[in-house]
């Protein structure tokens, strides 16, 4: 009778438990697991603390009784695999509530240790209201701090996904919230145009955000209760409540000690099956590492959904069979306050340092018909391979629907499709649902525009920086005069484009001359007409004056 043993209860360890006992029916399976809980849904602990899941049962997808009863799959909480033994085959694991040494034998074992908050020493960091979020008893405790009211000033460090999540949520409860992220900019992976989008909704809603600060030290009352928290340069900020987000690293000591191999990334390193350098012992989850599928080289994301994935495929592979884990895009999504962000493939910065030679777009659109109550905006940036015009990333953010064009970009990106294939792919239409012409076409159309030399683009943050480097442009705003009074970017002269051909004498043929209008179309007609009458170089401003993330006068 085969003896499986899995390390680890969260998503990839009972996912791959689950599926090794519809494979293996007599097999005899066992999960160990350090924590309290058992498969529960780490995602949505940010939105049980903001109260909008309001039980804690409601994030347990299944109590380790119904694994026995359902599954026949044991699982044992709050015991800690201490030593592997890959030759006897056998896992020393503690009992930490009884504090008793027992000892597994195994046929096959599945590591499925998962990831730890990364939360560095410093002055303060033990004291009582500084908390990390990666459990459900830690998302218990910051929600009962804020339920008996004793969270007055919050404080997030780190802009990631977490960091971001737990900030709304707080907001959302009425507790003045600070965020400091010590990056340049928040929602690491998406390229800056696209997260000063986010950046100035999250200040319109509410959030205070610090960037390229670090917290640096932690002040307390004489009780042990954390009071204020010191930044680098001084400043000091109120904070009885402070949630350390900045990321996760994977556990994986207890792989390397017993001669498992630890990948570039850190985390555990895995064949395409799954499989560790040692034999009958695979890895899965936020302790392993994946291949990129456009890079071809050792990835670490720490998703739920690639956990599942691979947990399943981890199932296949134990009981014998051959399914592979092709690659990840390091697709994400992320929900803050009325505005959805995604993102798939290479931001700009990672194809740069990949080295492709790439061409970029950023254009605005709806979600769905125009005319049709409910729809939004959504703002899409795609990046190609200026040879090749292959896609190779995307990333979407706005207040409409992002899921869809995402989730269309990363099976595109997957197949291999070019930029020419986006702009003819048969997506369903309907007013309700989407534009005739869907935000994504759209944004591959005018890509294409570039691609084939039709119009140049410049995006709002290359001009901004080389406008605040003294750099001298030719900005003409082609917008109607009503559009032009509420606001443009200074020194830009007014031309309406229904008077461009007239007053074409006013501008200087030889100067870099940039386009605006509202969104870009009227800029891209503006730009066809100068380019004509023999203009040296046109740009438009990307996204418009829409995506326009700077102040305006």
């Amino acid at each position: 009778m085969m003896r499986i043993l899995v390390i680890g209860g969260v998503a990839a360890g009972t996912k791959a438990a689950a599926k090794l006992r519809r494979e293996l029916p007599s097999s005899v399976i066992t999960v160990v697991t350090s924590d309290r809980h058992v498969s529960y849904a780490g995602c949505g602990l940010p939105y049980f603390i903001g109260g909008i899941i309001k039980e804690e049962r409601e994030l347990v997808v299944k109590a380790p009784r119904l694994f026995k009863e359902e599954n026949g799959i044991e699982i044992l909480t709050l015991h800690q695999a201490v030593r592997i033994e890959p030759e006897a085959k056998k896992v020393e694991v503690i009992d930490l509530e009884k504090q008793v040494h027992k000892v597994f034998d195994y046929d096959l074992l599945v590591i499925s240790t998962g990831a730890s908050p990364f939360v560095p020493r410093m002055e303060g960091i033990d004291l009582d209201g500084i908390q990390v979020l990666r459990t459900i008893d830690d998302a218990r405790e910051i929600r009962d701090r804020v339920d008996q009211n004793a969270a007055r000033q919050a404080l997030v460090v780190g802009g990631g996904f977490i960091g971001l999540e737990v900030a709304e949520n707080l907001v959302h409860r009425g507790i003045p919230t600070t965020l400091v992220e010590f990056q340049p900019q928040i929602l690491p992976g998406y390229d800056l145009e696209m997260a000063l989008i986010a950046e100035n909704h999250l200040v319109e809603k509410g959030l205070r955000l610090i960037k390229n600060r670090k917290v640096v030290a932690f002040e307390g009352d004489p009780l042990g209760k954390v009071q204020n928290a010191k930044l680098d340069g001084g400043e000091v900020l109120a904070a009885d409540l402070a949630v350390w987000a900045t990321g996760v690293r994977p556990n994986v000591e207890l792989a390397r000690s017993c001669g498992i191999v630890i990948g570039p990334t850190g985390a555990i390193q895995v064949d395409e099956r799954m499989e560790t350098n040692i034999p009958g012992i695979f890895a899965v989850g936020d302790c392993a590492e994946n291949q990129h599928l456009l890079l071809d080289r050792p990835v670490w994301f720490p998703m739920g959904s690639t956990a599942n994935k691979a947990g399943r495929i981890v199932g296949i592979n134990a009981s014998g069979g051959s399914k592979r884990m092709p690659g990840l895009l390091g697709t994400n999504i992320v929900k803050l306050f009325d505005l959805n962000a995604a993102r798939t493939g290479l931001s700009t910065r990672e194809a740069l340092e990949a080295g492709f030679d790439i061409e970029t777009v950023l254009v605005p659109a709806n979600d769905k018909a125009h005319y049709y109550p409910g729809y939004r905006n959504v703002n899409t940036k795609l990046i190609a391979d200026r040879k090749t015009h292959r896609v190779l990333g995307g990333q979407i953010i706005g207040e409409g629907v992002v899921d869809k064009p995402i989730d269309i970009l990363v099976t595109a990106i997957s197949f291999g499709a070019t930029v020419e294939d986006l702009t003819t792919l048969d997506l369903a239409y309907a007013p309700p649902f989407s534009m005739a012409m869907s935000s994504l076409i759209t944004a591959a159309n005018v890509l294409e525009n570039k691609l084939t030399g039709k119009v140049q683009g410049i995006l709002p943050t290359e001009l901004f920086e080389r406008m605040e480097g003294g750099e001298d442009f030719q900005i003409v705003d082609l917008r109607s005069e009503p559009e032009f009074i509420i606001g443009t970017i200074e020194g830009a002269l007014h031309i309406p484009l229904t008077e461009l051909s007239s007053r074409i004498g006013e501008l200087d043929p030889a100067r870099e001359t940039v386009l605006l209008c509202k969104y870009g179309k009227r800029s891209y007609l503006g730009a066809r007409e100068l380019t004509h009458a023999g203009f040296e170089k046109v740009e438009i401003l990307e996204g418009g004056l829409l995506l326009y993330p700077y102040e305006t006068v």
